[in-house]
């Protein structure tokens, strides 16, 4: 009895952590106690598929038959339409609007939340994103953009 979703699930993790490793080649590796540019994606491609190479396995010795359900469409509609606002829009409106209207947007992408939960998701996860991106890592982002005018 095979497993289709693991053996599919554990081909793209192989694929993905391939494509690091072979891409990592093409920097320094370093030494051990130096470790180059290309170290990392190299040690992290090569466990993601080691990983997905077990998954594969188990797919194949001990799979389970899996039913999938139906496909949520307004949730993946909901998804993609947030991360290409926030990829397009970035820049114009600054780090904070662009977080926050992309977190609304995908607590939304569920059916079972409400709206003030939804309201407390993403102050929540937009005051993280900024300690974390623009005062922690200090990304060159404006906080606001352009386009508002501030």
């Amino acid at each position: 009895m095979k497993s289709v979703p693991d053996l599919v699930a554990g081909g793209i993790f192989v694929l993905i952590g391939g494509a690091f490793v072979v891409g990592s080649l093409d920097y320094e590796l370093g030494t051990p106690l130096r470790m180059g540019p290309g170290a990392f994606p190299l040690l992290v491609g090569a466990i993601v598929a080691v990983l997905g190479l077990a998954i594969a396995v188990k797919g194949l010795v001990a799979g389970e038959v899996a039913e999938f359900g139906p496909i949520p469409w307004r949730a993946v509609a909901a998804i993609v339409a947030a991360l290409l606002f926030f990829g397009f829009t970035v820049r114009g409106l600054g780090f904070v609007p662009a977080s926050a209207v992309t977190t609304l947007l995908t607590t939304l992408a569920s059916t079972r939340v409400r709206l003030l939960a939804a309201l407390a998701v993403t102050g929540g996860l937009t005051v993280a994103a900024t300690l974390i991106f623009v005062v922690g890592l200090q990304l060159r982002i404006p906080l606001f953009g352009p386009w508002l005018g501030l």
